[in-house]
């Protein structure tokens, strides 16, 4: 009997009760460190992989195609199951559908689509634009029809809270989830007592997306998981953290000095081939002979 997939591993997850806490990631180097960490789900976001791939912000720069191949280099690597954000779906109902397809052959264990305007922009940018909840109905009822494994997850992501307030978007995720989203996502609520009406008006499974120096209260994981929410995500913190000790580390070389970080702030090389899997490979013609 085969192992259960990535999506099937996922939704035992969900149905778990024990809220879900991951981190977005921006390649498959820091999706390792990730899953050797012992996080339960890899999240790659928009926003980390337009910077990490394109070094460009989060405004629909990367394309589908691209996405999706970022995707499969990182579960090519990964037993942890990934999320990948699939944006608006890349267009209309098609494109929608192609995107699902596509995020899947990947081995992404779902996708998360949004609400907006194509083209998008990150959710805690300003001035975003969104679309009908009727269209993202749709939408979501494309994306259902394309997933060809039952348990790949969709998540429905709703930016209206910036144009149209807090309850609005709590009736488009109560939407969203009546269509057959797996998980509902609210998008930048901006404090606590909206994180609250969320946690208690919301029917279905919530993510909650937490961006160091946005719009969200950055309560404790604790407190978030008491509220009920399924799914926390610190979405940009790979990136946030490694361009901080990457700049002292060109800068120190860009000043002449000797390369010394702080404590924890650097692997040895010892480290580095344990995280890559460099003894296995380097095994491997001893193990074949052996068998």
């Amino acid at each position: 009997m085969s192992a259960p997939g990535p999506a099937t591993r996922l939704r035992a997850r969900l149905a778990s009760g024990k809220m879900i806490r991951s981190v977005g990631i921006h390649d498959a180097f820091s999706a390792l460190l990730l899953e050797q960490a012992g996080l339960e789900m890899a999240f790659l976001g928009g926003f980390a992989a337009s910077a990490s791939l394109l070094g460009l912000p989060d405004l629909n720069f990367l394309n589908q195609s691209e996405m999706a191949t970022a995707v499969a280099r990182i579960t090519a690597r990964l037993h942890t199951p990934l999320v990948a954000d699939g944006d608006t779906g890349h267009g209309d109902l098609p494109q929608v559908t192609r995107t699902v397809e596509l995020f899947e052959a990947a081995g992404a264990a779902g996708i998360l689509l949004e609400d907006q305007v194509l083209p998008k922009r990150c959710g805690h940018f300003p001035d975003k634009r969104i679309i009908p909840a009727a269209e993202m109905v749709l939408k979501l009822r494309a994306a259902r029809l394309a997933r060809r494994d039952p348990d790949f997850v969709l998540i429905a992501r709703t930016d209206c809270r910036a144009s149209e307030g807090i309850d609005a978007a709590i009736d488009r995720a109560n939407r969203y989830g009546d269509e057959g989203a797996d998980v509902v996502f609210v998008e930048a609520p901006e404090t606590v007592p909206e994180l609250e009406a969320m946690a208690a008006r919301v029917r279905y499974p919530q993510l909650v997306n937490l961006v160091t120096g946005g719009k969200t209260p950055l309560l404790d994981l604790p407190a978030l998981e008491a509220l009920g929410f399924e799914i926390a995500v610190y979405a940009v913190d790979t990136l946030l953290v490694c361009g901080a000790v990457l700049r002292r580390l060109f800068a120190q070389v860009r000043d002449g000095e000797r390369v010394a970080m702080a404590p924890g702030e650097m692997l040895s090389f010892d480290e580095l081939k344990q995280i890559l899997g460099l003894p296995r490979w380097l095994a491997l013609r001893e193990t074949l002979e052996r068998d």
